[in-house]
């Protein structure tokens, strides 16, 4: 894998460590009203393809909570916008798009049920989210 360098400024840097992969807002938000359900859950398993931010082993369940940006919320329109270092953003983000679905075909294969919600949908539509899992389990188990 080539590594893409590119200078950036100071402020840009520190805005960009600030970003975190796991224990995001979203995350604990749907964390919390999962586990008020009484469904309980492991958190990043790493043996799973894709690390799910949430696996329901019982019920064989991967969760994943996406970020807008970098999984490419409406792609085709933002990716338009994007100005700043556009061929390592293009790459990036739509090399995160291939990515999770490898990552799902990988689950399903597996015999996961594989959820993907979108950060927005979790701060709009939190008891929406939960429920589609909850549903879920209900019909099938």
């Amino acid at each position: 894998m080539v590594k893409y360098i590119f200078n950036t400024t100071p402020e840009r840097s520190k805005i960009m460590s600030k970003i975190r992969s796991k224990n995001t807002k979203p995350e604990i938000l749907f964390r919390k009203g999962l586990y008020s359900t009484g469904i309980r859950y492991r958190l990043n398993v790493a043996k799973l393809p894709g690390k799910p931010d949430l696996v329901i082993q019982k019920y064989k369940i991967a969760i994943f909570i996406d970020g807008d940006f970098w999984h490419g919320y409406k792609w085709e329109e933002k990716k338009l916008r994007i100005k700043s270092n556009a061929d390592y953003w293009l790459k990036k983000i739509e090399g995160n798009m291939q990515r999770d679905i490898n990552n799902n075909s990988a689950l399903e294969k597996n015999g996961y049920k594989v959820f993907r919600f979108w950060e927005h949908q979790i701060k709009n539509n939190l008891q929406e989210c939960i429920s589609l899992v909850i549903l879920y389990i209900k019909n099938n188990f």
